[in-house]
């Protein structure tokens, strides 16, 4: 059955999108300059060029833009990794990397927005009370290898999935609170998903559960102590 095609917006929908769009663009652009605690309203209308009152015909509250923000992100994210997981012949690595390259581009671009936005979601509690929505995607990146028999069948994807989206805020927290972090966004997370798949122990290449040679000296010295 074919799908139905979405409706052309009319010339009244158009404006008032377009409205919408400025807005939503005015107040991040403030809250980039200002801070999002010092950015009011009545700034933001005055930026969008629109009467105060028409601030209210799109939002009901300033705190309406922290979620108009995430939610703009999930649709990217998901779109780009939709897109992603058409690629047939790629494995759980590449389409993991590619899900990381996708988060640091978006908050590269943007690093004095991404500050400010991600401190005010921060305080407003939605980390809390919105939909994980990066941890799922990760979590059917790690399915589909699972399927692909790539990741091993004990592994729970949805555990994996809240590990690397909880790890994946903690960089990025750290990141945007440093003016002038040392190492971009992008290699803190190619290295978290080096950490999450390969792991930190070091094994000898005899078998995993082999103990490496300084391993193996600890253990002797360690049964030498107690034998005397």
């Amino acid at each position: 059955m074919a799908t139905e095609q979405a409706r052309p917006l009319g010339r009244r929908e158009r404006n008032k999108q377009r409205v919408k769009d400025r807005l939503y663009a005015s107040a991040l652009s403030l809250f980039a300059e200002k801070g999002y605690d010092r950015t009011t309203i009545d700034q933001i209308a005055e930026r969008a060029d629109v009467a105060r009152g028409t601030f209210f015909n799109y939002f009901q509250r300033k705190e309406d833009l922290i979620t108009a923000w995430a939610d703009a992100r999930k649709q990217q994210l998901a779109a780009r990794m939709e897109k992603s997981m058409r690629s047939g012949n790629d494995d759980v690595t590449v389409h993991l990397e590619r899900c990381m390259a996708a988060l640091a581009e978006f908050n590269e671009t943007e690093r004095d927005v991404t500050s400010a936005m991600l401190q005010a979601w921060v305080k407003a509690g939605r980390p809390l009370v919105e939909d994980q929505q990066a941890g799922k995607i990760f979590a059917d990146i790690i399915e589909a290898g699972r399927e692909r028999g790539e990741i091993a069948t004990d592994v729970d994807p949805t555990r994996v999935g809240n590990v690397l989206r909880d790890a994946y805020l903690g960089l990025l927290y750290r990141w945007s609170e440093n003016p002038e972090p040392y190492v971009p966004l992008h290699n803190d997370l190619r290295e978290l998903l080096r950490v999450v798949l390969t792991g930190v122990l070091s094994y000898s290449p005899h078998g995993r559960g082999a103990p490496t040679a300084g391993t193996r000296g600890a253990a002797a010295h360690e049964s030498a102590t107690t034998d005397d």
